[in-house]
């Protein structure tokens, strides 16, 4: 296995732990703003270097993390925290996923992914192919929602670290993918990482807000979430770093 990495779902991920989703498989770009990241996983899957497939991902990668600081730029300024973009961007790393889902066999469960929220900041999903699989499930809402992407649909989506950096202002949504029809799926994910401790700013507390989380190492989250103690528990934001 080369695409590897030492922290929790970066790398190559398939049916094997940590979880079991026979229908999914996945690769993963760290820091996928960096060409030089970029050029070491193509060489990965070429060891003799595919220049233009380099070039190509390396356009699309740069273009989604953009439009991922744009978005946090949009965010941060809505809540009367702008002055804290820069700082936050700087210390942002980003992780792109390219992911298959296969047709289901005979009898096979048509799960892709089970419901679940991000421990990203953000996620930015891309679908290919037009074959839908996404589904939603809102804030204070029983039902799942489909997502119906067009070909040039980007979805931003809050994860649970931005749920305790806003004080629970964001919601994190639940999702999943259900995998129906005759053909495969194949979309990508850009999912936002703190390299620090993430603090929640004091703009965001007030008397109809009081303090709900504690300041926290993003990927100390991650790695919580990895851990068979998560499993118990229903949001590993406030399990993790809740007051």
């Amino acid at each position: 296995m080369k695409n590897v990495s030492d922290k929790p779902y970066h790398g190559f991920l398939d049916s094997r732990a940590p979880f079991v989703l026979p229908l999914h498989q996945s690769l993963g770009i760290e820091n996928a703003s960096s060409y030089e990241a970029v050029q070491s996983f193509v060489n990965l899957l070429w060891p003799s270097g595919n220049h233009h497939f380099c070039e190509n991902l390396f356009a699309y990668s740069k273009k989604i993390t953009e439009m991922e600081q744009l978005v946090k730029r949009m965010v941060f300024e809505s809540y009367g925290v702008g002055k804290y973009t820069d700082s936050h961007i700087a210390s942002t790393t980003y992780l792109l996923r390219t992911m298959k889902y296969r047709i289901p066999k005979m009898g096979e469960e048509n799960i892709g992914a089970e419901a679940h929220t991000d421990k990203s900041f953000f996620t930015i999903l891309h679908q290919f192919d037009g074959v839908n699989g996404l589904q939603i499930k809102p804030k204070n809402y029983d039902q799942w929602l489909g997502v119906h992407f067009s070909p040039n649909y980007f979805l931003v989506m809050a994860g649970d670290a931005c749920l305790a950096w806003s004080n629970g202002r964001i919601h994190s949504a639940t999702h999943r993918v259900i995998i129906e029809g005759n053909k495969e799926r194949y979309s990508t994910a850009l999912f936002s990482y703190h390299k620090g401790i993430i603090e929640i700013p004091q703009e965001l507390v007030d008397d109809k807000h009081p303090l709900r989380f504690k300041p926290f190492n993003h990927y100390g989250l991650l790695g919580y979430f990895s851990t068979d103690d998560c499993d118990k528990m229903p949001s590993t934001a406030n399990a993790y770093c809740g007051v």
